[in-house]
């Protein structure tokens, strides 16, 4: 697949370098300007058929007129005055909340109303089919796992999978790329291949990374961005969390992103649809 330089407008360089245009209104209007209508959790428990284990998932998502944003959060970690606190206020104070997933969801909400993933902002539709929630997970990391400019098998390529999904490992193993499983919560993949908790110490043996749009809220996110881009490493995003937030650093570090708004595909078994950017070149 050829890669194009397709990025949304005004990328920026850092995580706080983003929030600072975001803050003075340049990037749009005056985020003091914009109420949040609606705040909301979903949650989420999951066991696919035929896999050994499952997973729950918990989001804060924030509503501005057509737009929506989002971050995950541990499951019960998210306090419930929360959402009193978003509801009416303006996105230039949640900007500021003391808690790191409302800044991130407020951020998203921000950048989806005024950059929504669209061609005329470089968002390339890939449509999910309708099906299960495992065929529309395998639909989804293909499509993700595509966005590596890896030789499949031959040449041994080992990717730092941050935020272990099967499916993803899955899709990887199909082309035969070896990969090192990271996640804060430690354990083993569904093959029994123990997860790696510290994922910058895992990066300096890996030669890309696949990063879960998570790292926004638990702070990770600028520390693989920056060794991508100090060792010229692809980094490709899978995110609903900001997912909007994530497509900003195409060129600085961030080499493609696949990013998934609410609703996402665990939601409905209808047919679905994600939006890929990508960056000519890998990171630089």
């Amino acid at each position: 697949m050829t890669a194009v330089t397709t990025r949304p407008t005004t990328p920026c360089r850092s995580y706080d370098d983003l929030v600072a245009h975001v803050r003075a209104g340049a990037l749009g209007p005056d985020p003091r300007t914009l109420r949040i209508a609606v705040a909301f959790t979903t949650r989420q428990a999951v066991r696919h058929d035929g896999r050994g284990t499952g997973y729950r998932n918990e989001v804060l998502s924030l509503r501005l007129d057509e737009a929506v944003g989002s971050c995950a959060v541990e499951p019960g970690e998210l306090p419930d005055g929360a959402l009193d606190d978003c509801v009416g206020a303006d996105l230039a104070r949640l900007l500021d909340h003391e808690l790191p997933a409302v800044r991130v969801a407020a951020l998203d909400t921000y950048l989806m109303h005024v950059t929504p993933h669209t061609p005329q902002h470089g968002a390339r539709p890939v449509a999910l089919p309708a099906g299960s929630s495992l065929e529309k997970s395998r639909a989804r990391a293909r499509a993700v796992v595509e966005l590596l400019d890896l030789p499949d098998g031959g040449t041994v390529s080992t990717v730092l999978v941050v935020g272990v999904v099967n499916s993803l490992l899955e899709a990887l193993r199909s082309r035969g790329l070896g990969y090192v499983p990271c996640d804060l919560k430690g354990g083993v993949t569904e093959w029994g291949e123990p997860v790696v908790t510290d994922a910058l110490a895992a990066a300096g043996r890996c030669d890309a990374l696949l990063v879960s749009g998570m790292t926004l809220g638990n702070g990770t996110f600028e520390p693989l961005r920056e060794h991508a881009l100090r060792h010229g490493k692809q980094l490709v995003l899978f995110a609903q969390t900001g997912s909007a937030v994530l497509p900003r650093f195409l060129g600085h570090g961030v080499s493609a992103v696949c990013a998934e708004p609410y609703p996402f595909f665990w939601l409905d078994g209808g047919p679905g649809v994600v939006h890929r950017y990508r960056c000519s070149g890998g990171a630089r």
